[in-house]
């Protein structure tokens, strides 16, 4: 028997034995029955969901400790943190969450090879002296916690910066304020806020105030979390419990705004004369009012524009509103005046454009700049000036470009412009010399290992006959006989598109001989609101079955076979993933479901749930209660069915979807599955819905996610040996 048979040998039997005592391990098990709309719906393991009780809580550490006993014991699980450590020992330093003031002053954050997290810096200038301004290490040190930036913003004249601190994955964050005059940090700590979330904080002109969305209760085990919102006016030498309130369900009862609402304020710019006010959440669409900024104490809101308009984006220029909107099946340009609005008839100005999807609009001194995206995947640049549209040429090509304009006196703009397999590179827009000037405040860095790599688009037809956009990333000497272990990521939700970007993970994995493969299944925006609405409520089966139709093209296609191929989604990307796998499990040798909804008809009962109804669907309705249970991944589980091996994540302070849901999959898998794959629980002890955790607990789930699906799509140097 050569070395190979061998190594899958004893991985047979490392795994029977694995199984097997995993099996005399079961969770604690309390069922509770609900009927709705004439039909019962069981839940073995209602239980679960207290997670105080401490069987519950025990059973979750075993579970946890036995996976992580597992996951380090794969071979070569090291090779992926190494080359990521490796990686980043190439770039000096790293910047993101660039903020660039109308004076021209860059604040940004950077991160150095070696270091825990990013610190704050700005200089005068892109070619201007690089300061530091504050390291997040220095936050209450006497709580000996890991507190992380995950949000900055500078006012207008970039002579004080709010700085949004996070601990342990938690998101939700206490804001400090630096003063660059005075050169420190100001003793007031905003505390009850989220910035990394919805459109953060407005500055205002006088840019000694900001509109912030304060949370009056942050604890996600209450029943209060993420309820009553209320966006507030911050003066700087205030007390911030004493809040100025602007925009909420108790300020503003006429406008009928529910408790899970998101009462959202911003100020588009600062020459703005209007606030804007949204209520916001899961929900693509918004309704929308407006307040004169020199009446806010009038508390007046006026709806501008309602859900039903489908206004995507837009910007206000002088008294004129200039918008996207996707109303009737269009994805076109209009405008009409702030003065006397009128959605019914508005200008149109840039009308749908074939086989694009019309993003963002940004407003410059002459006209505006949008941008647009084929399939999500192939990004392009347009101007609009005098009434003309005029195409503007990216200085690289790009999947997915963000844009970002000076100020409303200059037509100069800056883009970055990034792909699967190129870092993103920002560029200023010249508009007098009409061309690009690189800005990278970054080195951008070559990857040698990379240049055998395919990045290849194409579309694959759904089981309807919808073309389905599909994202491939191999090595271009793989052969197609079957034999490449291939991942599918994939999402599906709330109108997201899963844009390009240079992800190492999805390059490494291609550098062991895998396929990696973006399914941009229904549910998402890649192709507008049309493809959102797809895989929404009723229509949500459409997001697993253009999975699956994916999976069973790779395979059509010689890419891969059955025992080759896993799928990998997060959050809402459970559902897709979920019941791929118990629709199809035949179809499947692995997945992987990162902080996943995955109990669906349950989700009412977590604290973001009546928010999350707008897109999933409520129990009270009965064709969405419907919609709901076929969604549902854990009452799909079926006694004696094979299911694939399964690694199951979870952070305990997500604030998103609450640990038990995750909890409560992986508990029914492990009762009910008949293979003898491995179903894996793992609770991130000190995370949350996977963002904002140090770099190398990261790197460390990346390499758990990425060796145990070679290990389980047989890559011979990923299999347990005897010792």
């Amino acid at each position: 028997m050569d070395k190979i048979n061998l190594s899958f040998t004893w991985a047979f039997v490392f795994m029977i034995v694995m199984i097997n005592a995993q099996k005399t391990n079961l969770a604690p098990s309390k069922s509770e029955t609900n009927e709705y709309f004439g039909i019962k719906v069981v839940d073995k393991y209602r239980n679960l969901e207290n997670l105080n009780d401490l069987s519950t809580s025990d059973w979750m550490k075993d579970q946890t400790n036995y996976s992580l006993s597992v996951l380090s014991n794969i071979p070569n699980r090291q090779y992926f943190i190494d080359k990521r450590l490796e990686f980043d020992k190439r770039k000096s330093f790293s910047v993101t969450n660039i903020n660039v003031t109308e004076n021209d002053l860059h604040f940004y954050l950077k991160v150095k090879p070696g270091e825990k997290v990013a610190k704050l810096f700005y200089r005068k200038a892109f070619n201007g002296q690089e300061i530091e301004i504050f390291d997040p290490e220095s936050f209450k040190t006497e709580l000996k916690k890991n507190y992380q930036i995950n949000y900055i913003k500078p006012n207008y004249d970039g002579s004080k910066i709010a700085i949004a601190l996070t601990e342990n994955g938690k998101e939700i964050s206490e804001m400090i304020i630096y003063d660059l005059q005075l050169k420190k940090i100001l003793p007031e700590i905003i505390t009850h806020c989220w910035p990394s979330d919805g459109p953060g904080i407005s500055w205002l002109p006088d840019n000694k105030s900001f509109i912030y969305l304060y949370y009056p209760d942050i604890d996600p085990k209450s029943a209060y979390f993420l309820k009553n919102m209320q966006s507030v006016i911050f003066k700087i030498g205030n007390d911030p419990e004493k809040r100025d309130v602007v925009f909420s369900k108790i300020n503003n009862p006429e406008l009928k705004i529910n408790s899970e609402d998101f009462p959202n304020v911003i100020l588009p710019s600062k020459y703005s004369r209007y606030l804007i006010g949204q209520i916001s959440g899961a929900s693509r669409f918004k309704d929308t009012y407006y307040l004169p900024l020199n009446e806010v104490s009038q508390n007046k809101w006026e709806l501008l524009f309602s859900k039903e308009d489908k206004i995507r984006d837009f910007i206000i220029k002088d008294d004129n509103i200039i918008y996207i909107s996707e109303k009737n099946g269009n994805n076109s340009i209009y405008s009409t005046s702030l003065k006397k609005p009128d959605f019914k008839k508005p200008v149109l100005l840039i009308p749908s454009i074939d086989n694009e999807t019309i993003n963002g609009v940004y407003a410059i001194k002459e006209g505006f700049v949008f941008n647009t995206s084929k399939n999500g995947v192939e990004a392009k640049l347009y101007s609009y000036i005098n009434n003309k549209t005029g195409s503007i040429k990216l200085p690289i090509p790009a999947g997915y470009i963000a844009v970002t304009t000076q100020d409303i006196f200059s037509n100069n703009f800056s883009v970055v412009c990034s792909g699967w397999k190129n870092e993103p590179e920002r560029f200023q827009y010249n508009f007098r010399e009409k061309r690009f000037i690189a800005e990278n405040l970054s080195p951008t860095i070559q990857y040698p290992e990379f240049k055998d790599l395919v990045v290849e688009e194409i579309t694959v037809k759904s089981h309807d006959g919808q073309d389905i956009p599909l994202s491939l990333i191999y090595r271009k000497d793989i052969n197609k006989n079957g034999s490449n272990p291939t991942f599918i990521d994939a999402y599906g939700a709330y109108g997201i598109s899963y844009r390009p970007y240079f992800s190492k993970t999805y390059l490494l994995w291609a550098l062991q001989g895998g396929v990696m493969a973006i399914a941009h299944v229904r549910g998402g925006g890649e192709k507008g609101e049309k493809w959102h609405e797809g895989g929404f409520k009723e229509t949500k089966p459409n997001s697993w079955k253009d999975l699956i139709s994916c999976a069973e093209y790779m395979i059509e296609k010689g890419f891969t076979s059955k025992e080759k191929l896993a799928v990998w989604g997060a959050s809402a990307g459970g559902i897709t993933i979920g019941r791929a796998i118990t629709e199809r499990p035949d179809l499947f040798k692995a997945a992987v479901i990162d902080a996943g909804v995955v109990n669906s008809i349950r989700m009412e009962a977590t604290p973001n749930g009546l928010n999350n109804a707008k897109e999933f669907g409520t129990l009270s309705i009965e064709s969405e209660f419907k919609a709901l249970l076929e969604m549902d991944a854990y009452q799909h589980v079926k006694k004696g069915e094979k299911y694939p091996a399964t690694l199951i994540t979870s952070g305990i302070n997500d604030p998103r979807v609450s640990t038990w849901m995750p909890t409560k999959f992986a508990a029914k898998l492990l009762e009910n599955n008949a293979s003898t794959n491995p179903t894996l629980l793992k609770i991130d002890y000190e995370g949350g819905h996977g963002g904002d955790i140090l770099i190398a607990q990261q790197y460390a789930n990346l390499a758990d996610t990425l060796a145990f699906v070679f290990w389980q799509l047989g890559h011979p140097d990923y299999q347990p040996v005897k010792k």
